[in-house]
């Protein structure tokens, strides 16, 4: 069928992710291949000891990125776009957006990088024998709470940034199944936070005086495929400020990126696992069964349909290689070069391919935030090296590619000791977009094969619209079904093997980073 004719039929299904450092939404047909897309670039602030995102942005955010697709549907098509087939939107995880009985924000939007909670996750990890995390809902919700915060007594409500995306567009206050292991433990068999944990939590921050239960301040739960409300009024408006977009479309429940990323790499079967890359990384592996003991360097989250999946979650991935892709770009610019800065990003990745495998004895740390998995706080970029290290330009580029994934490996490693079994390994986002590189050093790194498909680039986003179709699909038995037989019936992926050099050059690059990372913490300490 015509393109233009499908879009106007509604035959599609829209995806909206707000990440880290884009808000992207993209647009799929009944086959879910990508139509168009838009997006809109922010960055977060930090602000009073808070990193953070205004509200107002987030509002911008969202028409911006929706009025960019809708000029990339007008030019390509020459039809405008005005309605679709079902809506999706997620967001990066966790964090802490709490709310009086007037819908009024208490304390601008704690994001997931703030790592502040440290009392209270220290405390929930024991008290409820799972691995909270400090970037967690829970984790500061219950912080907020011990630290007597002025605005806990008047909570109405706590969400996530995707929670409060879906119930400004809906009105219904409610989260998919894996953006709620993000806020509190799962018990995958109900599909809905564990029943026995929830009663230790109302019983822990009762006794700090705090007079809501948790089921009454937290979204409800609800498993992907699952009606999760229609557009309103105020909502469509909210989405398209021209008025032309029809109310009453359907949403799916609202997602998590760990969720959309393992859709949109078809990694949502046990034994399956993918690395989502960006501003941050983290690595999913789908579980046969639960580890045998709490890890801290493992968060335990689900799919969207509730399956329990470990995360290895670093805090940090690719804000170091753009800094120094903006510092080359502005370089060559003063040489009088015109080169851009995606002509950059192409020169460091084909660079790094040329290094050393150990990095001729460079190091990086690019931690811009702290990293619990490492033991940091705090983070502070570092570069080092030794007076008798390479210092070639194709070494220094490719210590930043493997810095990216050296925290993660330290994750990973633990799951290697639990003997988790991973047939697939699927690598999406920015990381990722270079061919070969980014994959080669992931294989290095985790020593499993790694695939990237042609929509790899798409990432969340393009997950989140496939969540979106299945909502409204009939005649699947699963997601895992649907996701086989239509979403990559015909996926294109290149798979890439470990090299054995490049996994000894790895464990000799992650040695030296080991041993280095007291100068990490030192650096912290020196304000």
């Amino acid at each position: 069928m015509d393109k233009a004719l499908i879009i106007k039929q509604g035959k599609t299904a829209l995806g909206i992710e707000f990440g880290s450092t884009r808000v992207k939404s993209v647009l799929i047909d009944e086959e879910c291949i990508p139509l168009a897309s838009g997006s809109y670039e922010w960055e977060n602030k930090l602000e009073d000891g808070y990193w953070t995102y205004s509200l107002d942005e987030v509002h911008t955010a969202l028409r911006s990125s929706f009025s960019a697709l809708k000029a990339d549907v007008r030019e390509k098509y020459g039809c405008d776009f005005t309605t679709t087939g079902a809506i999706g939107v997620s967001a990066m995880m966790h964090g802490y957006l709490a709310f009086d009985k007037n819908g009024k924000l208490l304390t601008p939007f704690r994001t997931w990088r703030n790592t502040t909670t440290g009392q209270a996750a220290e405390v929930l990890t024991k008290a409820l024998n799972f691995n909270i995390p400090l970037r967690w809902t829970c984790a500061h919700t219950y912080q907020a709470i011990l630290s007597k915060e002025a605005h806990v007594p008047e909570i109405a409500y706590v969400t996530t940034l995707a929670g409060y995306v879906h119930y400004m567009l809906t009105g219904m206050n409610a989260v998919g199944v894996g953006e709620a292991s993000g806020i509190f433990p799962i018990d995958s068999n109900t599909l809905d936070y564990d029943e026995k944990m929830v009663q230790m939590f109302d019983e822990l921050t009762a006794k700090e005086g705090f007079g809501k239960k948790l089921r009454e301040i937290y979204p409800k739960v609800l498993p992907a495929g699952a009606n999760a409300g229609y557009l309103t009024e105020k909502g469509a408006l909210m989405l398209d400020e021209s008025g032309e977009f029809s109310v009453g479309v359907p949403f799916a429940p609202c997602e998590g990126d760990a969720g959309t990323g393992m859709t949109a790499t078809n990694s949502v079967r046990e034994r399956t696992g993918n690395v989502s890359s960006g501003t941050s990384v983290f690595a999913m592996i789908v579980l046969e069964k639960m580890l045998s003991k709490v890890y801290p360097e493992i968060d335990m989250v689900t799919t969207p349909t509730g399956k329990p999946v470990a995360m290895v979650h670093c805090n940090n991935c690719t804000s170091d290689i753009n800094a120094w892709a903006g510092l080359f770009t502005e370089f060559a610019r003063a040489l009088g070069s015109d080169f851009s800065k995606g002509k950059v990003f192409d020169l460091m990745y084909e660079m790094a391919a040329k290094g050393e495998k150990d990095c001729g004895g460079l190091v990086s740390y690019n931690y811009f935030s702290g990293e619990p998995v490492s033991g940091c706080d705090e983070g502070r970029p570092l570069f080092l090296r030794t007076p008798e290290s390479r210092m070639t330009l194709s070494n220094f580029m490719r210590t930043h590619i493997y810095s990216a994934m050296a925290t993660l490996k330290i994750g990973m490693d633990l799951l290697k000791g639990e003997n988790v079994q991973i047939d697939e390994l699927y690598g999406h986002g920015g990381y990722y977009i270079y061919p070969g590189v980014g994959q080669s050093v992931t294989a290095a790194a985790t020593g499993s094969a790694v695939s990237v498909m042609k929509t790899a680039g798409e990432g969340g986003p393009y997950g989140m619209a496939i969540l979106a179709l299945y909502s409204i699909a009939d005649g699947y038995a699963s997601l895992e079904d649907f996701l086989s037989k239509v979403a990559f019936r015909n996926a294109e992926c290149v798979t890439v093997q470990p090299d054995e050099a490049d996994v000894e050059g790895f464990k000799e690059y992650m040695n030296r980073f080991m041993a280095g990372l007291e100068c990490e913490k030192l650096a912290v300490q020196v304000k």
